[in-house]
Formats: structure tokens, C-alpha cells, sequence
């Protein structure tokens, strides 16, 4: 097999067991003579499938399936930035302004009513993130987003909002740290980042306040007692995504779980920080503040623009891939998920090193 190097931000590196698992099923799935693609999303199978993946969350994220559910949703994180505040905004929302995609929610929230942006890190290009809030008490609820895969930057600390309920972007960072995730009452991700293949979007939500909280109104399928109420079946779901899924989330299990994921995601970050911040500023991190930089994207820059493309083309032939920053702040951006192996992000210090000398 030749695997090359890969630092893509998404869709993103999976564990090679995974697509094994992946490949297997896509012609023949649990002995049933066909794929778990051909499958009615209706059969024993595929049902226990759901339910085994969404035990699986909520283990991983210590939660319980008395409180939360756990659902499966097309459209991506997009989508959830339209449907959180169709359901749950009443009279105002407080927004945490991170990023491009915390903005992209934000300006939906204000499609639907009032948003008070609590923080914001615009001013200096989102390079940072926000240490003091203005949040709302009064607020339905506080929407912010973990990690910012396009400047480099992570909310360590989980905010403190009191009574508020709290919502969380989570796609590029899920499950990879231990947290506690019972501080939240709705949780989302595009799984294409760190959990699997792009094609579906992981919900986990406290029923309790779902119940309580979801205006009413909305059409069926924006509504998300809609699709708790049909155990994510209300339409055809992606089913093949969410196989994928679970394989996933077994492997982060074999691996040792949230604990064992973290603490490789440390290592593999602190190398590339290293190597970047004792390179004598031949690099040159894009997130000065430790505490606020990301263990996923790791981002830095060099003297020119032509001093970059030179280093993203001499790594590209030593197989390593997707190392070149977004189109809108340009750029290195190394993006570690779970699923990066610690000798590509070895190999990187190691070029990075060379290519200094």
C-alpha cells in the first residue's frame, strides 16, 4: 500500500483499519450478500448499525443515552448554523466570533432575530482567541466554535455561561480531547474532519431541552424532534458515512479512547511547535498566544509567498500532501487529526528542518 503523507484540513486522513473495515463492507456487509451501501436503511442490519454508533458517542463522550441522543443529518455544519436558531432562537442568541464558520452561523442567527456577539476576534484577523465575554443571561442560548481550522486557533477552556444554554461547533476537533461534554446542550460536527467521510453530520443533543426549547412552526424536516423522534430515519439517512463512523469510533477505543487520543495529539502538535518557534523566525507561527493554538491545524508562515510555495512544492515530492493554507489567509497549515500517524507529522519536522538548513 502507498499511503502518502496526509495533512489535508478535510475530507481528512482516516485510520487505514478503517478503510480496510470500509472496503469490506462496500461489497459485502455482515454476511448478507451485499454492501452496506445496497441495504434498506430499515433492515435489522443497518438499524443496529444507528444504534451501535450512537452508543458509541455517547461513551466516548461519557454521556448518557437517558439525557442526550445522538442523530445523523445531511447538509454539514452549514445546515446546523440555519436549523439551531430556527428552532431554538425565541428573542436573542449570544455568538462567539472565532472564524470564518463561527461567522458563517452567526450571520444565520441573524437572519432568524437578535444576536449579540459576545466576543470577537476579527479585529486582528481571528489570529487569537477572545478571553472576555459579554454574554447575555437572558440569552436562549450561547453558540460558539472550538476549533478554527482556517487560522490555527482552539477555545482551550469551555466558556462559563451559567444557566445559558450552550451550543458548540465542533467539526474540526471532535473527539479529540476528554472533555466534558455534559457542559453542553447541543453538539455538532461535519464528520469529514476527524470522525470520517464528509456526507453526513453528527448531532448529539440533550433531549431534555430539545424538548422544552424547539419553537414551533418550522417545516418537518428543519425540525429536529422531526428527526429525534424518527431515530434519524425520517428520510433515507447516509448510511455508508455512518459505518464509517463507527469504525472510527471503534479504532479511537483501541487505541486507548479520549485520553490516549489526546495526549498523541499533544506530541504530534508540540513537534511542529518546536520545530517552528526554535526555527530563529525562519518560521513564523500564525497564533503567537500558546494556550490558543490549535492541536489540529497547525499554521505558520514564511519570509515570502514564493518561500512557501517553494516549501509546499519540495514537500509535495517527498509525498506530503495538503500542506498548503487556506485560499484566504494563505500560507503552511499542517492539519494532525487523530487518524495522522506520528511519523508523517516526524517526517514534516524532520523536512522542515532540511529545508531551514
Amino acid at each position: 500500500m502507498n499511503r502518502i503523507h496526509n495533512f489535508s484540513a478535510g475530507p481528512a486522513v482516516l485510520p487505514v483499519p478503517v478503510l480496510e473495515a470500509a472496503k469490506q463492507a462496500s461489497i459485502e456487509y455482515n454476511g448478507c450478500g451485499m454492501s452496506v451501501m445496497e441495504m434498506s436503511h430499515r433492515s435489522k442490519e443497518i438499524v443496529s448499525l444507528f444504534d451501535e454508533t450512537s452508543a458509541n458517542v455517547l461513551e466516548l463522550m461519557n454521556l448518557s443515552s437517558d439525557d442526550y441522543t445522538v442523530l445523523y443529518l445531511g447538509g454539514g455544519a452549514s445546515m446546523q448554523f440555519a436549523m439551531i436558531p430556527l428552532n431554538f432562537m425565541k428573542t436573542s442568541a449570544d455568538y462567539i466570533n472565532t472564524g470564518v464558520w463561527a461567522k458563517k452561523a452567526l450571520a444565520e442567527g441573524k437572519l432568524v432575530g437578535n444576536v449579540n456577539v459576545a466576543a470577537s476576534s476579527a479585529d486582528k484577523n481571528f489570529n487569537y482567541i477572545p478571553k472576555e465575554f459579554n454574554f447575555d443571561p437572558k440569552a436562549d442560548y450561547v453558540h460558539y466554535t472550538t476549533n478554527n481550522t482556517i487560522y490555527g486557533t482552539r477555545v482551550k477552556d469551555i466558556p462559563n455561561v451559567g444557566d445559558v444554554p450552550l451550543i458548540c461547533d465542533m467539526s474540526s476537533d471532535l473527539l479529540s480531547r476528554n472533555m466534558d461534554y455534559s457542559k453542553f446542550d447541543l453538539i455538532y460536527a461535519g464528520a469529514q474532519k476527524n470522525i470520517g467521510p464528509s456526507g453526513v453530520t453528527l448531532v448529539v443533543i440533550k433531549k431534555s431541552w430539545a424538548a422544552k426549547a424547539e419553537k414551533e412552526g418550522n417545516m418537518t424536516m428543519l425540525k429536529y424532534s422531526t428527526h429525534i423522534g424518527a431515530d434519524s430515519m425520517f428520510n433515507t439517512p447516509a448510511v455508508f458515512p455512518v459505518f464509517v463512523i463507527n469504525e472510527t469510533l471503534k479504532w479511537i477505543k483501541s487505541e486507548g479512547g479520549l485520553d490516549a487520543v489526546e495526549k498523541r495529539n499533544d506530541h504530534k502538535a508540540g513537534l511542529l511547535y518546536d520545530a517552528i518557534d526554535n526555527s530563529n523566525s525562519f518560521y513564523k507561527a500564525a497564533v503567537a498566544n500558546k494556550d490558543d493554538r490549535s492541536t489540529m491545524n497547525v499554521t505558520f508562515n514564511l519570509e515570502s509567498e514564493e518561500k512557501e510555495s517553494e516549501f509546499i512544492k519540495k514537500a509535495e515530492a517527498l509525498n506530503m500532501s495538503g500542506l498548503k493554507g487556506h485560499r484566504s489567509v494563505g500560507g503552511v497549515r499542517a492539519s494532525i487529526y487523530n487518524a495522522c500517524p506520528v511519523e508523517s507529522v516526524e517526517l514534516l519536522v524532520k523536512f522542515m528542518n532540511d529545508f531551514r538548513s
